[in-house]
């Protein structure tokens, strides 16, 4: 495996909400930052468990649903170019002489001065079908998220589910792919009712294929499928030709790696200092659901403001050599150029 190696200011381990208000807060004191994200997009449970959830409790926003949500702070966060490495987990931790290193579970190498772990509860990690075996066609025609639309093209390519990202994705592939079927065990969705229909109208133009049913094996060899088998309603059972399989069956919560980077733990959450949200390991930070402090609410706004006091204290160890001055937003010509304001 490959390592591709980069070098930024700051390492933040999640996009969920308070990872990606972090890379405001940092983009502000002219701090760089690379997201590592197990997901294959920003957003954390607010994209991927309650898309179209409201959520009340945003300050100025009276309600707002998780997705929009997510699309916002990535407008806000876009003129500081953050970087995403999606569908990967922080696997290891390492001190380095002049900041830290993160290794991912696809070989990708980031250096940076501070780390901010932003995990929420931990990672998400994929509830696989119950078929025996499948382990070994894991990576080859089994999948359970798209790092690459483009390594899909030209497959047989039968994908299981009913939430967002099996139609999302069924929509996005259906014009590379050689053919299509979406697999679902009844019909009735609970994915965004524009992708229902959108998904509901290929199947109309004959563009993909729709079946109902549950995913109960799939034949093939030396880790390559070439047919999935759906046991029916009725007790029967229907075989479909295919050659890739992507299942979309939810996603669980685990505290994963984070556990083993050796920062002081309490209850499979992070311990922090109020002031300015560093762990027990110096240039290591914590916010969001992950971290831990006495009257510790699992908030959003809690994560944003987090976010704030955090990016403070990470300006002194990338920038030593510069006195930060804090500044409004609002009377911060300089600020207000990075953003883009007049």
């Amino acid at each position: 495996m490959s390592k591709k190696i980069y070098t930024t200011d700051a390492i933040i381990i999640g996009a969920g909400p308070a990872g990606l208000f972090a890379v405001f807060e940092l983009g502000l004191l002219d701090i760089r930052a690379h997201l590592i994200d197990i997901l294959d997009r920003p957003g954390g449970q607010c994209a991927e468990l309650y898309p179209e959830k409201p959520i009340y409790d945003i300050p100025a926003l009276p309600v707002i649903s998780g997705r929009h949500l997510t699309a916002q702070l990535m407008e806000q966060i876009n003129p500081f170019s953050p970087v995403f490495h999606f569908s990967q987990m922080a696997e290891k931790l390492e001190k380095m002489e002049h900041g830290w290193r993160v290794t991912t579970d696809a070989g990708t190498v980031i250096e940076a001065k501070v780390v901010v772990i932003a995990s929420g509860g931990g990672s998400f990690v994929p509830k696989k079908p119950p078929i025996k075996s499948i382990e070994s066609y894991e990576g080859k025609s089994v999948f359970y998220s798209v790092c690459k639309a483009e390594d899909f093209k030209n497959k047989n390519l039968v994908i299981a589910g009913g939430g967002d990202s099996a139609l999302d994705w069924a929509i996005h592939l259906q014009p590379i792919v050689q053919s299509l079927t979406l697999v679902h065990r009844r019909d009735e969705f609970r994915a965004s009712p524009h992708s229902v229909a959108n998904m509901r109208q290929l199947v109309a133009d004959g563009k993909m294929n729709f079946v109902i049913g549950n995913l109960s094996g799939f034949k093939g060899e030396n880790s390559y499928i070439n047919k999935v088998m759906l046991s029916n309603a009725d007790k029967s059972t229907t075989d479909i030709a295919c050659d890739t399989l992507l299942a979309f069956y939810g996603l669980t919560m685990k505290l994963g790696p984070v556990a083993t980077f050796g920062i002081e733990m309490k209850d499979n959450r992070i311990p922090v200092n109020t002031e300015n949200f560093e762990t027990s390991t110096s240039g290591v930070f914590a916010i969001g659901d992950i971290c831990w402090y006495p009257g510790k609410l699992k908030l959003i706004l809690s994560g944003f403001h987090e976010a704030a006091l955090m990016a403070q204290k990470a300006f002194h160890y990338i920038h030593p050599e510069r006195k930060k001055r804090f500044e409004y937003t609002t009377s911060s010509t300089s600020l207000q150029e990075k953003l883009g304001v007049k």
